[in-house]
Formats: C-alpha cells, sequence, structure tokens
C-alpha cells in the first residue's frame, strides 16, 4: 500500500498514483481527513480529497485505503473506499471501531504510539465484536526516547502477533521511522519478520508536501525499493500480490460469512492468492472472540501459544495517552 500521507492537490495526487500503480502497489494510500497536532495544520481536504481518490483509483485501478476519523464519516469514507483505516490516535476510540465494525469493507486498525500490544489486540476485538471479521493490524512505531528516530518501529510485535492472532499484520515503516533514508532497509526487515503488507508514504514531490514530507520516499526511490522487495520474497517465501493476481483470487476464493463477499481483502493485502499462514480465516466469529478451529495452517499453532487477551487482562480503566 503506497502514496502520499494526504491528498493535496488533483495534479500530486495522480503523479503519485500513477508512480506506485507503475512501480506494482496493491492498493494506494492517501488521507483525506487528516488528524494533526496542532489544528493549525493542514487537515486535509476532506469530502474534496474522497472524491479525488476515488478518481485516482479509477484512473489507475488500485483500490484506496484512507482513513476515517469521525463516526458520522463512516458511511461516506466506505462509499469511495476499497479499506477504512482507524489511525494510531483513535485506536481506543471506541465508538468509531464499533462504527466500522459494522461496515463491510476491511479495516486496518493502526497500533496506537503507546499501545501494547495486548491493548492493539482488544482494539481490534471491539471490530470483530460488531460482525466484521476483516480486520489487519498495522505496526507503525510506539514512542522512546531517542530523538534519532520519529518512533520505535518494533519488529518484535510481527512474531508476537502472528503468534497470538490468525489477522493479517502490515508494517508502516514512513511513520516507524519518521525519516525516508530508513524507509527502504525497514522495509526489508518488516518483510523478512513476517509482516502480510507494508505501508508506504510516497509524494511525487516530498519538498512540496503539506505534512511528513521528511519521510516520504520519492517515486524513484519507492521503485527500487519494489524491486528490492520482489528479490528478497522468494527467500522468505513470500508472493507480492498483483491487482491481477488478487482479482483472479477474489473470483475463486470461497465466500465469507457475516454478510462479506468472497475475497473481501483487496490485492496487496494477502502476500499470494489463497488465506496464508498468519491471514483470516473463513467462518463465523462468535461472539467477537477468535476461533479456536478450522484455521489455516500453523494459526491453531499461535491461538494455543497465547489467545487474544481478555479485558480482564489488565486494568481496563488505564488508558494509554
Amino acid at each position: 500500500m503506497a502514496g502520499p500521507c494526504a491528498v493535496e492537490s488533483r495534479e500530486l495526487l495522480f503523479a503519485a498514483a500513477d508512480a506506485v500503480a507503475g512501480a506494482g502497489a496493491g492498493l494506494l494510500r492517501g488521507g483525506a481527513f487528516k488528524p494533526r497536532t496542532s489544528p493549525k495544520s493542514f487537515q486535509g481536504l476532506g469530502s474534496e480529497g474522497l472524491s479525488l481518490l476515488a478518481q485516482a483509483s479509477q484512473r489507475t485501478g488500485l483500490p484506496v485505503v484512507t482513513e476515517v476519523m469521525d463516526t458520522r464519516d463512516v458511511p461516506l469514507v466506505a462509499e469511495h473506499a476499497a479499506v477504512l483505516q482507524v489511525g494510531s490516535r483513535n485506536m481506543q476510540n471506541f465508538p468509531l471501531l464499533r462504527e466500522v465494525g459494522r461496515q463491510s469493507k476491511p479495516v486496518l486498525l493502526k497500533r496506537g504510539a503507546a499501545a501494547t500490544i495486548d491493548e492493539l489486540l482488544l482494539a481490534a476485538e471491539y471490530i470483530l465484536q460488531e460482525g466484521n471479521p476483516n480486520v489487519i493490524l498495522c505496526e507503525r512505531g510506539v514512542r522512546g526516547f531517542d530523538p534519532s528516530t520519529r518512533y520505535v518501529l518494533d519488529l518484535a510485535a510481527i512474531p508476537v502477533l502472528r503468534e497470538r492472532s490468525p489477522l493479517p499484520v502490515i508494517v508502516d515503516p514512513s511513520h516507524g521511522t519518521g525519516h525516508a533514508r530508513y524507509v527502504p532497509s525497514m522495509a526489508r526487515a518488516a518483510m523478512v519478520a513476517g509482516a502480510d503488507g507494508l505501508l508506504i508514504e510516497v509524494h511525487a514531490n516530498p519538498a512540496l508536501a503539506k505534512c511528513d514530507g521528511h519521510q516520504a520516499l520519492t517515486p524513484e526511490i519507492f521503485a527500487k525499493l519494489m524491486v528490492n522487495l520482489h528479490e528478497l520474497a522468494p527467500l522468505c517465501g513470500r508472493v507480492i500480490c498483483s491487482v491481477a493476481a488478487a482479482d483472479s483470487a477474489r473470483a475463486t476464493r470461497s465466500p465469507r460469512t457475516n454478510g462479506n463477499p468472497a475475497g473481501s481483502f483487496p490485492a496487496g493485502i494477502l502476500p499470494d492468492g489463497n488465506l496464508p499462514d498468519g491471514n483470516l480465516p473463513d467462518g463465523n466469529l462468535p461472539d467477537g472472540n477468535l476461533p479456536a478451529g478450522n484455521l489455516p495452517a500453523g494459526s491453531q499453532d499461535r491461538l494455543d501459544a497465547g489467545q487474544a487477551p481478555r479485558p480482564n487482562s489488565f486494568d481496563d480503566e488505564v488508558i494509554a495517552p
């Protein structure tokens, strides 16, 4: 998944979309609604940005993943996006989690900057309990004390999450490092560690970006990274899924339950055309709990090693800042 941090203009978005599509990305990312620390910072184009994302998707054939911040905006964003993103700052926005859980679209759930793995898994359970089994967990870095990088990218979270949950796990090395020069190496490391996908910021001209330009790759560097990843993938037993391959997989995969269509994960989420080790099983998720049977190869072992935490596993009243 690749694209600009924020949708800023038609020209810049289309240039980035064309570049990532040409390099082989599976989804187009871009923010129409932006949660910013300062209210004076660029907040995104809102509904206009969603319209531009839809045009870019039609232009390139790439499905869109974009963030939704407000429960009132969920239906609108769902009309334009293939994947709904719940950002780091909203990981414990429980009304929002419940609302996206009522949608049929997959939900990309980012780990909070000060959240434990327990808290991330419990946040996912809010979505699962509403009937949406298509949750994608995203490691995007946690707060540390060293200012050399924006956050500490916790790659150890990948095997821990894969051990404890059958949900797919992706990594955002752009926010995790905060510097474009570190993104390629951490993207490769994430693949080796077992990530099911990557979320990477790419901007047509990072110097002109209204937010996070310092961590965005140029189209040229992203294209080189994609070549590197294609070379590395076979060594890790992985296959990078193209849009065409994902379309074929969606057409042949057995239907999911809970009202979701067959193969409701878009291109780029799954590393191949099947449900590989670590991804979602077919079947109902009773009461939002992770199932104990009929899991893909290896998933049962991860559940046996450590079930998803229950709400009484820590003080529910303590909310991470």
